[in-house]
This record gives structure tokens, C-alpha cells and sequence, in this order.
């Protein structure tokens, strides 16, 4: 009895390391182009299965050392196994419940009857990726009953010192610059996430309003159809360190 359980926390605890070792490359692989991102995000939704199965076969190892039929490393390999799997399975189980709390879309705006419009950003996007071009009506309306607090900031700042601190506060968010136009009051850049490498893609454009600054942030994945609300996260991010920076 104590052998089949000590073998058991010891599979549980290999199970449990091989699951989190193919998510993390599932991600890996969609960012080095070692596959595409269905099979990335497939091999995710697959991981949740086996490691929710691996947390349950776990948790028993545990009960059976509990009464006595297992080591104490064996109950250590069990504990260790079934928060791996745990996390592991947490996930996808977060993603998915997340997905189902919100909209399938995947580009916001602030304006949304004149959306701000990417231009250097066109080039650097693939023809197997989301187009640039706005998603249209049913993502705006989809968009208004989702995130109804995404809207336009009007600031008392000068356009330029305003222009300044925008820059400062894509930079700050990790962003990388892809164009500055001051003429025009357009700021391009791009998010790159830590694990897929996923890239959204952030356009600001900064014109004088009655009394002040008027500043619009579109954002926009590169791949896939729901982005979990990262885009909205992320212009109301950028609004509040904009903000910040100039109120400081």
C-alpha cells in the first residue's frame, strides 16, 4: 500500500510539472512562430483537462497518506503536484470565465463614430492578422454595453505638453513607439504580451478641443477574436497615467 502510494504522489507530481511545462510552451512556441495561434491557445483549453484531472488524482494521494498509507515525502510530492495542477488548470479555467463575462471583441475605442485611424502600424501587420480597419457598428454597440466608461479625455494641458506626456505614459506601460506624427497629434505603439507574445496595437490621436485637449485612444489585437478585455484595460490604463502625469 505505501509503494502504490508513494508511486502515485510521484506520478501525480510528474503529471502535474509536465502540464505546466506544455502550457508555458504552448506560449513559447506562438512566440518564436514554432506554431500558430490556434494550436497555442488549443493546447491550453487541452492543458486545463489533464491538469484538473492530475489535481483530483493528487488530492486522493494526499487522503491516503493522511491515513497512513504514504510517506511523508510522498505526501510532500502530492502537495506539491496538486498546487502545480492547481495553477496549472486555474488558467485556461480564468481565461474561459473571463471570455464568457465579455463581449467577442477585440478593438477599442473612445470614439467610436470616428474611430482614430492606424497608419504605420498597417505595415507591420501580417495578412493572416486582424486588419486594421475598424471592427464597425456591431463591435461599437457591443463595445457600449460592455465598457460604457470608455470615452474621450478632454484636458486643460497644451496639445504639446500633452503629445510629451502621452508618449511618457506608453512608454511607461512597456509599450513600444512605432510612430510620433506632432503634426498630425498621432501616437502609434505596440503591447507585446509576456508569455504568447501576443501584440495589440495602440493608436492616440491628440487634437485642441473648446478650452483644451482632446485625446482619443484606439486599441486593437493582431490575432484572435476575443481579447479578454485587455484592450479596454489598457486605454484606461493609459488614461489614468496620462492624467497622472499631467496633474503632477
Amino acid at each position: 500500500m505505501i509503494r502504490l502510494v508513494n508511486t502515485l504522489s510521484l506520478l501525480g507530481f510528474l503529471a502535474a510539472s509536465g502540464c505546466a511545462l506544455t502550457a508555458l510552451g504552448a506560449g513559447l512556441g506562438f512566440r518564436f512562430g514554432w506554431w500558430n495561434y490556434s494550436a497555442g491557445i488549443g493546447t491550453i483549453a487541452f492543458v486545463f483537462w489533464v491538469a484538473a484531472g492530475v489535481a483530483v488524482i493528487c488530492a486522493f494521494s494526499i487522503a491516503l497518506v493522511a491515513m497512513g498509507g504514504g510517506t511523508r515525502t510522498a505526501f510532500v510530492m502530492s502537495l506539491t503536484g496538486l498546487a502545480i495542477a492547481a495553477a496549472t488548470a486555474w488558467v485556461p479555467y480564468d481565461l474561459r470565465m473571463t471570455a464568457n463575462a465579455l463581449p467577442r471583441i477585440h478593438d477599442i475605442s473612445t470614439d467610436l463614430t470616428d474611430p482614430p485611424q492606424f497608419d504605420r502600424v498597417a505595415a507591420l501587420r501580417t495578412p493572416d492578422e486582424n486588419p486594421v480597419a475598424y471592427d464597425g457598428p456591431e463591435t461599437a454597440a457591443l463595445q457600449r454595453n460592455a465598457y460604457p466608461d470608455i470615452a474621450p479625455l478632454v484636458l486643460s494641458a497644451p496639445r504639446e505638453a500633452v503629445m510629451a506626456a502621452a508618449q511618457a505614459a506608453l512608454t511607461s506601460m512597456g509599450l513600444a513607439l512605432v510612430a510620433v506624427d506632432a503634426a498630425q497629434g498621432r501616437i502609434e505603439a505596440t503591447a507585446t504580451s509576456l508569455l504568447f507574445g501576443f501584440k495589440d496595437d495602440m493608436v492616440v490621436r491628440i487634437t485642441d478641443d473648446a478650452g483644451g485637449t482632446k485625446v482619443d485612444v484606439r486599441s486593437k489585437s493582431r490575432v484572435g477574436r476575443h481579447d479578454f478585455g485587455m484592450n479596454a484595460k489598457r486605454i484606461r490604463e493609459f488614461q489614468s497615467r496620462l492624467q497622472a502625469a499631467l496633474n503632477s
